[in-house]
């Protein structure tokens, strides 16, 4: 698996023929790899929230959660990562017979799941939250993640670019709406006791 991170980071074309070239049972192996790397920014923000803290303005005191929210955030924020990498996956699955391709579930997961792995990687901001550099290593990581997809999705698919174009379009459009679902649970889980308790 490490192998596979090292590689969409450091040469993106290459590690996608890679991946297009693997056996149907070496799949299923990579459809673990987002349940595994999701890991590392749901530890590296519990740590973060309620170890370290951020500042806000000039107040020199940390703000911080209390160990037992910030895990019970940090285990939805760990299953919200991994829930949507296992929806946009079903739907790069679903929408590959419009688009003349060959596909299968486990295919679509772990498009989706490689094409996050910068999100992943990212996450370990968490460690020690400076508002200014996470905003600026999360916005590199989107736009890596979205060249991630458009370049890969044509590769491993087997389509012309043309029509390859077209349907990493329509996965992008797939991840925002999967972006409004989760604000949306978030509030509704916020009524429902899963809201920030900061310490005093």
């Amino acid at each position: 698996m490490i192998p596979h991170a090292v590689g969409l980071l450091v040469n993106p074309s290459a590690q996608w023929r890679t991946v297009a070239t693997l056996p149907p049972a070496s799949f299923r192996n990579l459809a673990l790899y987002p349940w595994i790397l999701a890991l590392l920014p749901a530890v590296a923000w519990y740590y973060g929230s309620s170890q370290v803290g951020w500042t806000v303005g000039k107040n020199p005191d940390p703000i911080k959660l209390t160990a037992d929210s910030a895990l019970l955030i940090s285990v939805l924020f760990y299953f919200a990562m991994v829930g949507s990498v296992c929806v946009i996956g079903y739907f790069i699955h679903w929408m590959s017979e419009t688009y003349g391709a060959d596909s299968s579930l486990l295919k679509g997961m772990v498009i989706a799941g490689l094409t996050a792995t910068p999100l992943f990687l990212a996450g370990s901001v968490g460690f020690y939250p400076i508002l200014w550099i996470d905003m600026l290593v999360g916005v590199a990581a989107i736009s890596w993640a979205v060249y991630l997809l458009y370049l890969g999705i044509p590769i491993v698919m087997d389509i012309p670019e043309e029509r390859g174009f077209l349907f990493s379009s329509a996965v992008v459009a797939i991840g925002l709406v999967m972006i409004v679902v989760i604000l949306v649970t978030t509030v509704i889980l916020w009524d429902f006791g899963a809201a920030p308790a900061f310490t005093d």
